[in-house]
């Protein structure tokens, strides 16, 4: 088959990629930054190293989106497939953080596939899906309140008879580490599932056969450096809300936010499971903030990011869907 779409569904996906950075930079650094442990482009900066570093560790994550989300035909159906899911993905990355909301890109990436999937006719893995995604989509969220409550809990009495201001000074600094692990949980999960999606392109394209599993140097090369250039131009909006929106955060709180976020992102890694950062951290953001108190959270803002969740997967699938009818009849396939 000739180069030239296999290309151009690449450079969608370092398209998605690029939105995935800014989009999800708040993720790692919207705590540090409003804590003022870290200047925001200091921030932007070291998330962007970190991300870059973070995307040669997620092979695993890449092989689930690439050979686990849908069975892909081959040809030219399968590459327009491709193209019409990760614009699907775009689109919704692209409505929500115009809205400021911090939803999922994982999220709305594998919708894309499964709703392109469906439009095209081609198999959904179903049980796939539900084991490796729906399920740590629903668990991560309780695991990062549960886990930052008690995290908090924990340096709230380590530290009850420390002198305050050098408490928020030390745990300030170490903000610093706490944000770079956070960065590099996201390059592990969100670089690698560009990367996949890439594999699968060229995997349909015949360019790679579907027994093999490894990664192309280039195509993780080309996705941890899309993700990190995107990350470093920030995600503005989604940061304000995250930062301050939830609960104004002082640097203990968010030394544990980032802390707990960190240690899901890297366990989920493990079990090949592809789950949100953004689940993560704001999921940890509300158990940090429920130690001073259940009114201290802004439920209302929670509420909002929580709507966006659970619309991620069938509106970025209705919107990589409506891009696979409308492409199908000008493709001719």
């Amino acid at each position: 088959m000739d180069w030239l779409p296999v290309a151009l569904v690449t450079v969608l996906a370092m398209g998605f990629n690029y939105t995935n950075g800014f989009h999800d930079a708040a993720n790692a650094i919207a705590t540090s930054v409003s804590t003022r442990a870290l200047t925001p482009r200091a921030a932007l900066a070291m998330a962007a190293v970190a991300n870059l570093f973070g995307a040669f560790f997620g092979a695993k994550v890449a092989e689930t989106v690439g050979k686990g989300i849908i069975e892909a035909p081959g040809g030219e159906l399968g590459l327009v497939l491709c193209g019409a899911a990760l614009l699907g993905a775009i689109l919704w990355n692209l409505l929500t953080w115009w809205f400021g909301l911090p939803s999922s890109s994982s999220h709305a990436l594998i919708g894309g596939l499964g709703g392109a999937a469906l439009a095209a006719g081609a198999a959904v893995k179903w049980a796939g899906i539900f084991e490796k995604v729906v399920i740590p989509m629903l668990v991560s969220p309780f695991v990062g309140v549960l886990v930052g409550f008690l995290v908090m809990k924990l340096i709230l009495r380590i530290f009850r008879d420390a002198h305050p201001g050098r408490t928020k000074r030390g745990f300030r600094m170490a903000q610093t580490a706490s944000a770079a692990a956070m960065a590099f949980g996201h390059g592990m999960q969100d670089a690698a599932k560009t990367a996949g999606v890439v594999v699968l392109a060229l995997t349909v394209a015949g360019y790679q056969s579907g027994d093999d599993h490894h990664i192309p140097m280039w195509v993780l090369v080309m996705s941890a450096v899309v993700i990190s250039l995107g990350t470093y131009a920030g995600g503005w909006r989604i940061m304000r809300t995250l930062g301050r929106g939830i609960i104004p955060l002082d640097p203990p709180q968010g030394f544990a936010a980032e802390v707990t976020a960190a240690s899901i992102l890297y366990v989920a890694t493990m079990l090949r499971a592809p789950i949100s950062t953004t689940h993560a951290i704001t999921a940890a953001i509300m158990g940090v903030g429920s130690t001073r108190s259940l009114k201290a959270v802004r439920w209302g803002v929670a509420k909002n990011i929580v709507g966006a969740w659970i619309f991620t997967f069938p509106g970025a699938g209705l919107s990589a869907a409506v891009v696979m009818w409308v492409a199908m009849p000008l493709f001719g396939v």
